[in-house]
């Protein structure tokens, strides 16, 4: 009986870590290729052309200040989400462990092809190309902080509360395509936050539900016989807040 091969393409991080102790204790992962991340100058550079200079100095605020203080306020929650017997954090094993400098790279495109797995799974890249999409005939499959198509980009369970959207406030599991959360739903799930969650716990939750959603997905995947879900909606794109949308949705709305 053919073994499958399961291939993680990931950067490198307390969630891609735990996605991985997490698929590799049922389906055993073959391997994890790391991207390295981009320069600080030139993700910067990016974020002001798109978004513009005042927009980005305040999205530089809120990560300079609030990520560090709700990270002292929910270290005791993330932990009770997510406990370390149940979901390991610490890194792969080395000699499961590559590096490219990009997912859309030729040398990535190269090892793909040679390993020739049948899934990929992707946690936290950047937008892959058609190119590597194509390079392969299996499935590239997400797990996304957000309901989609409704909450694409990030932070999808914050936005949604932010937005008074309690019912769209969950996680995605899709096929990836060329655009930005914009492939096919295998499965889609809610996320019940408490009175104890904020900004830095939200994505543990949606990773812990993500991953049983992708667990489930997992058999049909691997033998092709998975369905999707399209939407005609198209949503929207969603971004990091900056430090006065964060203030004032904490005081408005109670969204912390």
């Amino acid at each position: 009986m053919k073994k499958n091969k399961i291939i993680i393409l990931a950067t490198e991080g307390k969630t891609s870590n735990i996605c991985y102790h997490f698929l590799d204790k049922t389906f055993e992962v073959d391997s994890i290729i790391f991207e390295r991340s981009v320069s600080r100058k030139t993700f910067l550079q990016r974020r002001i052309k798109k978004l513009g200079y005042v927009h980005v100095v305040g999205q530089i605020l809120f990560q300079l200040i609030v990520p560090k203080i709700l990270g002292i306020w929910s270290k005791k929650r993330i932990e009770d989400i997510m406990p370390e017997k149940q979901f390991m954090a610490s890194p792969p094993p080395s000699q499961k462990t590559v590096y490219v400098n990009s997912v859309n790279d030729q040398t990535c495109i190269a090892m793909l092809q040679e390993k020739k797995p049948d899934l990929v799974i992707v946690n936290g890249t950047r937008i892959i190309s058609k190119k590597v999409l194509s390079s392969l005939d299996c499935p590239f499959v997400n797990i996304h902080a957000g309901i989609t198509p409704y909450y694409r980009g990030v932070h999808g369970g914050y936005w949604a509360l932010a937005n008074q959207d309690k019912e769209r406030c969950g996680v995605t599991v899709h096929l990836v395509d060329k655009g930005i959360d914009t492939g096919s739903i295998l499965k889609q799930a809610n996320i019940q936050p408490t009175a104890h969650d904020n900004y830095n716990s939200y994505p543990y939750l949606q990773l812990k539900e993500g991953l049983q959603l992708l667990k489930e997905c997992m058999p049909s995947l691997l033998d092709q016989t998975y369905t999707i879900v399209n939407s005609k909606e198209k949503g929207l794109l969603w971004h990091h807040p900056t430090l006065w949308s964060y203030l004032k949705n904490w005081i408005k709305y109670g969204v912390k």
